[in-house]
């Protein structure tokens, strides 16, 4: 019956789930409001749900953090090119790589030095294919920038393109869009033009400002012969935004810490991993299921979802324990900066708009293994839909039912509910000073020896955390699912590059 009801009527249906996360994050975030004046032990509970569910997290985080950080470790010091010919001498070297990278409005300073880290990969450059994809509607910059890296970089690499994506209607104009048109041109410039097998084809959609790490190929490429299902797997390197840690401002070089030490525990949960950012695949794969779609904002978790329901439920995404280092949030000036970092946030948390195609997917598509489905997407959903409330139920909403209803302050549960939630976050205080130690070793030097106090400063950075948590997630989160739930749908807007 619901399934026939999602047919008969798409656009209700697309209407009221687009609604739902806010309408849920909405819910959640004054229930502690009102419910306090009506039913306060209600609240207190779920207060003190919510504090054990944040402590289960932050343990958790913890501890797969640093089994994280020792496997980087690791595999940064592997001979991955060397393993890789020993182990599959007649296979490893018909593997060829293809790159896309979208960019729009990217310095060219940005560009190469994108390109300048595929240069010295260690697997053999001439496997190596790069498809720059400019968008037609930058003009001539495009056409000088893309002159400059043929320029500099032609002779490099197996091939480097540069293609001018066109506005073609019925597209959303973003990185899915923009990735689908680079890597239907590179495949018609591989396979159908020189025919390489597709079979033996990766492709990756590289962030403009993403640098990989040297052995990011050789790695990938073992991955990829190794994998008994290699047309059936996404391949996530670590993302840290540490290219310019150094000189953002301190609530944003926070932020990028504790994004950069999640996504190392991320790839220790291959039940949450999805892929983000920069990321590869096989050829056959995404041509086999259509590419990228055009018609979205959020790429990455959507072509994991399309590609999901499309192998019914027989596709994983694998980690790769290298790092991938992006930029963080970065402007001219510091409330730039901060507009800039408040943008790119609300762009991410904009990634609840799939939530629709997923339920409906999850709905729709029939032969996927039910409980394997379920837990695929009530972990999404559940990551979705708290995005805006962590901050509210973790920071105000215990002393909520006290203070406003003077009745319930005087029984026991009121007058220990703060004290309870008090001591369940000062435990999960634990996981902050894992974060703080595990970003620590694994950033940058820095580059200027600014004396003792900048060292000491440096973990003082973090008290800045409940402000940062307003501002950087819950507002953002907020935005996006309000603007979601009122149809007023957000624009692609390009994070700046300094």
């Amino acid at each position: 019956m619901i399934k026939r009801y999602f047919r008969r009527h798409p656009v209700r249906t697309q209407r009221a789930l687009e609604i739902l996360p806010g309408f849920f994050s909405w819910s959640l975030i004054l229930f502690p409001f009102w419910g306090s004046l009506i039913f306060p032990t209600a609240v207190a509970y779920y207060v003190i749900c919510f504090a054990v569910y944040w402590l289960y997290r932050s343990m958790n985080l913890s501890i797969l953090s640093v089994l994280a950080h020792f496997k980087i470790n690791a595999s940064k010091r592997f001979d991955w090119i060397g393993d890789l010919k020993r182990a599959y001498p007649k296979k490893w070297d018909s593997i060829h790589h293809i790159i896309v990278i979208p960019t729009y409005k990217e310095p060219i300073a940005i560009l190469e030095r994108t390109i300048t880290a595929l240069v010295e990969q260690s697997y053999p450059l001439e496997k190596l294919h790069v498809m720059v994809s400019f968008e037609e509607r930058e003009g001539k910059d495009a056409q000088i920038k893309g002159k400059v890296l043929q320029d500099k970089f032609g002779d490099k690499f197996g091939d480097l393109w540069t293609t001018f994506h066109p506005d073609i209607e019925g597209e959303v104009k973003g990185k899915s869009s923009n990735t689908c048109w680079g890597a239907i041109q590179a495949k018609k410039y591989l396979v159908d033009k020189r025919k390489l097998d597709i079979e033996n084809i990766t492709i990756t959609s590289e962030d403009a400002d993403a640098i990989f790490h040297h052995h990011y190929f050789s790695n990938l490429t073992y991955e990829f012969i190794k994998s008994d299902k290699p047309f059936n797997t996404i391949w996530q390197g670590n993302i840290v935004f540490y290219n310019n840690i150094w000189r953002v401002p301190a609530p944003i070089r926070v932020l990028a810490s504790i994004f950069s030490v999640t996504q190392m525990y991320i790839l220790m949960r291959k039940d949450r991993l999805v892929n983000f950012s920069t990321y590869s695949t096989s050829l056959k794969h995404v041509h086999d299921i259509g590419y990228w779609d055009t018609d979205v904002i959020p790429e990455d978790y959507r072509l994991f979802f399309k590609s999901y329901f499309a192998k019914k439920g027989d596709f994983e995404v694998e980690p790769i324990f290298l790092p991938i280092y992006s930029d963080a949030a970065e402007s001219e000036g510091t409330w730039a900066t901060y507009v800039n970092q408040y943008e790119q946030l609300k762009r991410w948390a904009w990634g609840a708009s799939d939530d629709a195609y997923i339920i409906k997917q999850y709905v729709l598509t029939e032969g996927v293994p039910f409980w394997d489905k379920s837990i695929r997407v009530l972990k999404v959903i559940e990551d979705h839909f708290l995005w805006p409330v962590n901050w509210f139920a973790i920071t105000v909403s215990a002393i909520l039912p006290p203070l406003l209803n003077e009745e319930f302050s005087r029984t026991i549960l009121g007058k220990t509910l703060p004290q309870v939630i008090s001591t369940l976050l000062t435990l999960s205080l634990i996981s902050m000073v894992t974060i703080f130690a595990i970003d620590a070793l694994n950033r940058p030097p820095r580059p200027d020896k600014s004396g003792i106090f900048s060292y000491i400063k440096q973990p003082l950075e973090f008290l800045l955390l409940p402000v940062i948590g307003f501002f950087f997630s819950a507002l953002p989160g907020l935005d996006a699912h309000t603007r979601l739930m009122l149809g007023k749908y957000i624009e692609y807007k390009v994070t700046d590059k300094v």
